[in-house]
């Protein structure tokens, strides 16, 4: 039999050396086995992808309240005065929303209080002369069948109601 293993001259093993007295660098930090290590190195850079995992952070949106008005006035109409404000919201809305870079919203109720608003201006400059028209063709109508003396009143008329 034949050993190859190394004689057992140390047995019991020596004592570990005794620990630096301080730190060998900047960044280095003692353990609690009380050795010293090294700083952590940065981590690797991180690898990206063509697109961001969480989306693009998103934009808050609200709707702009001018062109709810407007699209609410248009709809309603108050007697024109509804659709007149419905034209000035609507335009104001337009610009505002224009101008806000995809911050706001409503851009098509903004459109239809306009579309609504012209609709409310044209019916009322209809009916404006349709009173103008009906006004002065109203005078040639006039309760006159007696061409004697070409009047006919109240009194006349209970006399002689063929006049």
């Amino acid at each position: 039999l034949c050993d190859t293993s190394p004689p057992m001259s140390d047995w019991p093993p020596a004592e570990p050396p005794p620990p630096t007295p301080g730190p060998p660098g900047p960044g280095w930090w003692l353990a609690s086995d009380g050795n010293y290590y090294p700083p952590q190195q940065p981590p690797p850079p991180a690898q990206y992808t063509a697109y961001a995992p969480y989306g693009a952070p998103a934009v808050q949106t609200a709707t702009n309240g001018l062109a709810i008005a407007s699209m609410v006035l248009g709809i309603l109409w108050i007697y024109w005065i509804g659709s007149v404000l419905a034209l000035v919201f609507g335009y104001i809305a337009k610009g505002q929303i224009d101008k806000s870079a995809g911050r706001q919203s409503g851009r098509g109720m903004a459109i239809a209080g306009i579309v609504l608003g012209w609709i409310g201006v044209a019916t009322l400059v209809l009916v404006i002369a349709v009173a103008v028209l009906a006004r002065n063709s109203s005078s040639s109508f006039d309760i006159n069948s007696d061409p004697a003396d070409g009047y006919c009143n109240e009194a006349r008329f209970v006399q002689d109601p063929d006049c």
